[in-house]
């Protein structure tokens, strides 16, 4: 059974933090505010991926009033999240993900991010695309303010035992 899932976050951005995007820190002056790393591009991929499997969302698994995972790695979040995908006997088949930001630029920084979200969920980089829009100035992302990502992914369960 082939099945989808779509995922969306966003996150304001916050002085004193580092900035990670599909588990690649990108220089930049302000990072992301969270209770986690805030990589808002891993977090829409995990929400995609719960939604394909019928898990609910990131929230739910990776509460922010959890001080026991407080600061914890988006990547870790997606190793987890391969994990349920494991147990409910899915495998990706592909992950199409765009961030959403004025600044900085990440055209550089994107085969890396391929490659650290695609070995954290168990696939192959050609399974994972990453790209980048601005809101073109609209809008408290247009401003500077924050960013956001959204995510779908495609996964097929090889055996609906339950």
């Amino acid at each position: 059974m082939i099945r989808c899932g779509i995922g969306y976050d966003i996150h304001r951005l916050a002085e004193g933090r580092k900035l990670f995007l599909g588990g690649v820190e990108i220089p930049y002056a302000r990072g992301l505010e969270g209770h986690s790393d805030a990589d808002v591009l891993s977090h829409a991929i995990a929400d995609a991926l719960l939604g394909a499997i019928g898990a609910g969302d990131i929230g739910q698994h990776f509460p922010n009033t959890d001080e026991s995972i407080r600061g914890i790695s988006s990547l870790e979040i997606l190793k987890q999240v391969a994990k349920l995908l494991t147990d409910k006997r899915a495998r990706v088949i592909n992950v199409d993900a765009t961030l959403i930001a004025e600044a900085p630029k990440i055209g550089p920084h994107v085969p890396e991010m391929r490659q650290k979200i695609a070995d954290a969920i168990g696939t192959s980089d050609s399974n994972v695309n990453v790209k980048a829009t601005t809101n073109e100035e609209l809008g408290p992302i247009g401003r500077g303010e924050g960013m956001a990502s959204i995510a779908i992914a495609t996964i097929e369960i090889t055996d609906i035992g339950d």
